[in-house]
């Protein structure tokens, strides 16, 4: 079994935290995650009340570990941060924004605050607000995030984080990830992509096995889905997605996407419901390429504990 500051933390047997995809993370997901001995985190995504209140219901009846939940820090509307903390999670993830403004509501309901950044700045404006844990996430991670690799971005978000412990998230997928998250200083990882392609993750199956399928160079940074959806977010966020039909479109067109509005969204929000993934997105990271089946989250956890262990022991027999 890894030991390490994060399983202290939550009392976890294993250094992985899911990460909280929007519309994917749901509470089934959460509860098998946490109940395999990780951290499971629900998606709030843009704080959709009634998703919310189903969602973390259903991760209140199916785990007795320890849980949280994460919303995008930008988009928190009044009333959704009291919502969530109702149901009394254990830990709460802010991301792609200053966490400050929510935190002291976060700390005064006993949660831990989870703070993800995606540069040295961040980090140390989560630490400003008391943050618990930081996940410093690297470009190469699925859906929203900002420009700096992992490899780099990890180490300098720890020199810069002091006594707060750090997570790396971004391109890890299996145990190799995991221990080379731990060579880095980080104390475990938080894992989206790979957890999207589980049997509880929502969404449609076939956006599950387009990602078995794709290869990490299939993925592109754009933000021509946020157009389409209507969701603005601040500069310097594009999500990572599989290339398509749509992007292929639009990309570098994105002024003529948003003039183009009246026809192309309800296209495109047709296209959602009917699982058409050339025209909707599906957000996945470059870890992409270790995906070669969807797999149950509880041996997901399983095995990228055990593959870390595995890459631990053999790094050790090298020394002399």
């Amino acid at each position: 079994m890894i030991a390490t500051t994060l399983t202290g933390l939550f009392g976890l047997l294993h250094p992985i935290v899911l990460a909280p995809m929007g519309g994917v993370s749901g509470g089934r997901l959460a509860a098998a995650v946490s109940n395999a001995g990780a951290l499971g985190l629900v998606g709030g995504g843009y704080g959709d009340a009634a998703w919310l209140r189903k969602e973390l219901s259903r991760v209140k009846d199916e785990t007795d570990r320890p849980w949280g939940v994460g919303l995008i820090t930008w988009s928190i509307q009044p009333g959704v941060l009291d919502l969530a903390l109702g149901y009394r999670p254990d830990a709460f993830m802010l991301s792609f924004g200053d966490p400050r403004p929510h935190a002291p509501a976060i700390k005064a309901a006993g949660c831990k605050l989870i703070c993800q950044v995606q540069d040295v700045d961040q980090a140390l404006a989560a630490g400003e607000a008391g943050a618990d844990l930081i996940v410093a996430e690297g470009t190469e991670a699925g859906g929203h995030g900002g420009t700096r690799a992992t490899l780099a971005l990890v180490p300098a978000v720890v020199d810069a984080a002091g006594a707060v412990p750090v997570i790396a998230a971004g391109g890890i997928g299996d145990g190799r990830g995991l221990a080379a998250a731990l060579m880095l200083g980080a104390c475990g990882v938080l894992i989206g992509t790979r957890f999207y392609a589980s049997h509880e993750a929502l969404g449609h199956e076939k956006a599950k096995q387009r990602m078995v399928a794709a290869g990490g160079g299939e993925t592109v940074r754009s933000g021509v889905f946020d157009i389409v959806r209507g969701h603005a977010w601040p500069p310097g966020y594009l999500g990572r997605a599989l290339r398509n039909r749509f992007f292929e479109r639009w990309d570098g067109r994105e002024d003529d996407l948003a003039r183009s509005l009246d026809v192309e969204r309800p296209a495109f929000q047709a296209a959602t419901r009917e699982g058409d993934f050339e025209t909707s997105m599906v957000w996945a990271g470059e870890v992409v390429d270790l995906i070669k089946s969807v797999e149950s989250a509880a041996d997901l956890v399983t095995a990228i504990s055990a593959g870390a262990e595995l890459q631990l022991q053999r790094v050790g027999a090298l020394l002399r």
